[in-house]
C-alpha cells in the first residue's frame, strides 16, 4: 500500500460542503485553481494542449463511509461505489475540469466541485475513446426520468 502525497492543493470558491452544487441537474462551472507544488512543476510540461483534465483529489474533510447512501439526487438508496458520496472506504475523490489557461504552477480551470485547499493526488490528460451513445448512467437516469414525470 501506498501513501499518497499531494501534488498540490485546490484554491475553490468553495469553504463548505453545502456551497458544493448537488443532485439532479447541478452544474459544475465554477472557477477555481489547481495550485501544483514547485517539486512537480516539471511534470506540466504540455498539459497546457489538452482541453480537460482528470483530477483525483482526497475528501480530506469526511471522517467516515458507509457502504449504502442516499444521494441528493435519488430518494433510494444505493451503494458507495454507485455514487459520487464522499463518505467512501478510501476517500479519493474524482473530477473532470475544463483547463482554462496555465500560469507557470497553477493550472485555471473550470467545473471545480472540491473544497478551497483539498489536496491534489494527480492530475490526468481526459482522454476517451467511448462514443457517448454507448455510455450508460444506471440509477442515475432513472432519477432524472422520475424528476421529470416519465416512466421508467
Amino acid at each position: 500500500m501506498f501513501t499518497p502525497k499531494p501534488i498540490g492543493f485546490v484554491k475553490s470558491p468553495y469553504n463548505s460542503p453545502s456551497e458544493v452544487p448537488k443532485g439532479l441537474g447541478a452544474k459544475h462551472t465554477a472557477e477555481g485553481i489547481l495550485s501544483i507544488s514547485l517539486e512537480f512543476e516539471l511534470g506540466l510540461t504540455d498539459v497546457e494542449g489538452f482541453s480537460h483534465l482528470i483530477v483525483l483529489w482526497e475528501f480530506d474533510r469526511s471522517p467516515d463511509f458507509e457502504l449504502l447512501g442516499t444521494p441528493p439526487s435519488d430518494n433510494r438508496p444505493h451503494g458507495v461505489f454507485a455514487t459520487r458520496s464522499p463518505r467512501r472506504p478510501n476517500p479519493i475523490g474524482l473530477t473532470v475540469v475544463e483547463l482554462i489557461r496555465r500560469e507557470g504552477s497553477e493550472l485555471h480551470v473550470r467545473g471545480v466541485d472540491m473544497l478551497n485547499g483539498t489536496p491534489i493526488l494527480d492530475i490526468k490528460p481526459y482522454l476517451s475513446s467511448i462514443p457517448e451513445n454507448r455510455l450508460r448512467r444506471g440509477w442515475l437516469a432513472e432519477a432524472e426520468k422520475r424528476q421529470a414525470g416519465q416512466p421508467s
